[in-house]
């Protein structure tokens, strides 16, 4: 009989093979786009739709963690991955699972979420099939490929766009039956806070991929610069919801929720400022996922009651 412990262990293996700090990366935008969407449903008799929210959210979230299982599967093929290695799932480094397995369930995933896109697109419109592929294709060729993105300084971009910006269109689309520019331009903090994401496990990794022949940006850029970067680019995010919130017609003073997550990005930078090694910086990257996550639902939540108080 399997005993608890090992139950217990079989289902922490799985659960830290998803990565489970990166997966409110795929929440962020759907609750975005969705509010954004609450917002300009305003005035009409049309509703959001909760199975669609839902089926959303299942297909980004399935879609991370198989891209963070394609991730450790080529990184350990490539090298990269060992078990002095820090801040992965390490589910193959660790010898829990063989690269096959990570693989296969990789694979199992992008399945699971590619039916569950044909659903959606079955309520809405077909056209978010090829949109949704094509999501799936840059989360393979992140690291998968004769080619992969996160050799190359555009990672913080790609992933930026598509996990970000994509994302929420999809979520406002799916709801609303149409694309606005004003979608796109509720989308550009994501946009940012995701790429840095991104941009932290490059700083962390520089040295170790440098050696690997990465070529990441900041690799290009050194650390010193790669954090003064990090710093404008917080600040072009929670300028940029200032100004929606004060200047935009459409804005609202809720939205300067976001505000209360301010304290987190500066210890994200002071924490990179003060530590070079990759486990000494585990706690900055940390930081900069958990300031995706708060600014993110501070923002949405300032989206949806600001849908909320203008419907009443």
């Amino acid at each position: 009989m399997v005993s608890q412990y090992q139950q217990y262990s079989t289902v922490r293996k799985y659960w830290q093979l998803m990565r489970p700090h990166t997966l409110t990366a795929a929440v962020i935008p759907v609750l975005v786009g969705t509010a954004t969407a609450k917002l300009f449903l305003l005035g009409s008799e049309e509703h959001l739709k909760l199975t669609l929210f839902l089926g959303m959210l299942l297909a980004c979230l399935l879609i991370q963690a198989a891209t963070n299982m394609f991730n450790e599967y080529y990184d350990f093929k490539k090298g990269l991955d060992d078990p002095t290695s820090v801040g992965i799932g390490g589910a193959i480094v660790n010898k829990d699972m063989t690269p096959q397995k990570v693989l296969n369930l990789a694979i199992a995933f992008y399945i699971i979420a590619a039916l569950i896109g044909i659903f959606l697109a079955i309520q809405s419109s077909l056209w978010i099939l090829p949109v949704g592929l094509v999501c799936m294709a840059v989360g393979y060729l992140y690291t998968g490929g004769p080619f992969p993105i996160s050799w190359t300084p555009l990672g913080e971009i790609f992933s930026g766009l598509f996990m970000g910006m994509i994302i929420i269109l999809i979520s406002f689309y799916i709801q609303t039956g149409v694309l606005d520019g004003y979608a796109v331009w509720m989308s550009i903090p994501i946009v940012i806070t995701i790429g840095l994401i991104n941009m932290a496990n490059n700083i962390r990794d520089r040295v170790k991929d440098k050696a690997k022949g990465r070529k990441t940006l900041p690799i290009l850029l050194g650390k010193r610069l790669s954090i003064i970067v990090m710093a404008a680019m917080y600040i072009i995010a929670y300028l940029w919801v200032v100004f929606t919130a004060l200047f935009k017609i459409e804005g609202s003073l809720f939205y300067l929720l976001v505000l209360l997550s301010f304290p987190m990005p500066i210890k994200v930078i002071n924490r990179f400022k003060k530590n070079d090694t990759p486990a000494t910086m585990m706690p900055a990257m940390a930081a900069t996922g958990q300031t995706n996550t708060i600014f993110g639902l501070l923002y949405a939540l300032g989206i949806y009651i600001s849908g909320l108080l203008a419907g009443i």
